[in-house]
């Protein structure tokens, strides 16, 4: 499996909330959440209740979009990534590792009583001003 370049993988690795785009029908939603990124498999990891919209909609259809964006008003500061995935939960083989990484980054998720989920990202766009006006680096799996 091909990883994304440094730079992406980097400033995934340095944010936290995620924007995840689900789809019903021809109705699309949106919601946040926090997530781990597990580099190797490039994976976003995250906990979502088994009643909320977003996971309705992707047993639905686990076709999944999203973006991570870093907040600045300095127009040559900024970065962002918009992202192509499924989404589903880790097999019984994955959910140790998917655990510990996601325990990892935020310990007080161990109270929580909510399902793990992955989306295995498939493609990239990544906006990097600071290489460039509107330089795009690109990633497909």
């Amino acid at each position: 499996m091909s990883v994304p370049e440094k730079g992406i993988t980097d400033f995934i690795r340095k944010h936290h909330v995620v924007t995840l785009a689900t789809c019903a029908g021809s109705v699309p939603w949106v919601c946040h959440c926090f997530y781990a990124y597990m580099k190797e498999e490039n994976w976003l990891v995250f906990t979502s209740d088994d009643q909320t919209r977003h996971v309705r909609e992707v047993l639905a259809n686990p076709e999944v979009a999203g973006g991570i964006v870093l907040e600045t008003s300095v127009v040559s500061k900024v970065q962002g990534i918009q992202f192509r995935g499924t989404m589903r939960r880790p097999t019984e083989e994955e959910k140790g590792s998917v655990t510990r990484a996601y325990l990892a980054r935020f310990p007080f998720a161990v109270l929580m009583n909510a399902s793990l989920w992955i989306v295995e990202i498939h493609s990239v766009k990544m906006t990097d001003n600071r290489l460039g006006f509107g330089k795009k680096l690109h990633w497909e799996r």
